[in-house]
């Protein structure tokens, strides 16, 4: 992705084609609230700022970081999802292979499970970065920090239904129990993001 136009990756994503798919998309959305926020942080500065200057700074230099981190979170989750088309193609005529490909297909599954399940993560990360800039940001630009968070949301709500998908072909308990923590999150941070873009309308309205 950090190489592709945006039309080459959504020429991509509308293919017939395994990957990109849902968890690349959930990640830009992540990435795209992440880079909002910077924007903003970044119109957030000098003497008008200073008080709160620490924290802005703090925010830009985690936006840059977390929409980095999403952005490794699209390739990965294609990447992942490539080995996944890859064991179901694997052969299956004797019991021998039915196992080897069960095997794999379990291993790949559980692989293609953990960046949709990290997404989740960074998405509330970027929803705290903006509940913390929407006090303190540049009011001309409120509307994008609220813009950021439901952004973030959507990668929350997607990551968890791409994780949960998977769940019932993971074999692994203390593996599938982890998911479901990750996943479990998703409602709070959906809820986080929702106050977030509250306090922004409060504000607009004001």
């Amino acid at each position: 992705m950090h190489e592709e136009t945006i039309g080459e990756f959504l020429d991509r994503l509308a293919d017939r084609v395994p990957g990109p798919g849902g968890g690349a998309a959930a990640a830009l959305h992540a990435a795209l609230g992440a880079a909002l926020l910077g924007m903003v942080a970044r119109f957030s500065t000098g003497e008008e700022y200073a008080e709160h200057q620490a924290t802005i700074d703090r925010i830009i230099t985690e936006a840059d970081e977390l929409r980095a981190i999403a952005l490794r979170l699209a390739d990965a989750d294609a990447e992942a999802f490539a080995a996944v088309v890859d064991a179901y193609r694997m052969p299956n005529s004797s019991d021998a292979e039915r196992q080897e490909r069960a095997e794999a297909l379990a291993t790949a599954l559980a692989n293609a499970t953990w960046p949709p399940a990290k997404l989740i993560g960074v998405a509330g990360m970027v929803v705290d970065l903006a509940g913390a800039l929407v006090a303190i940001g540049n009011r001309n630009l409120i509307s994008d920090v609220a813009g950021a968070a439901e952004a973030a949301r959507a990668a929350a709500a997607a990551s968890r239904v791409n994780v949960e998908i998977n769940l019932a072909a993971i074999t692994d308990a203390q593996t599938s129990l982890e998911m479901i923590a990750d996943a479990d999150q998703a409602d709070d941070i959906i809820a986080r993001a929702e106050q977030v873009t509250a306090a922004v309308r409060k504000q607009i309205r004001a």
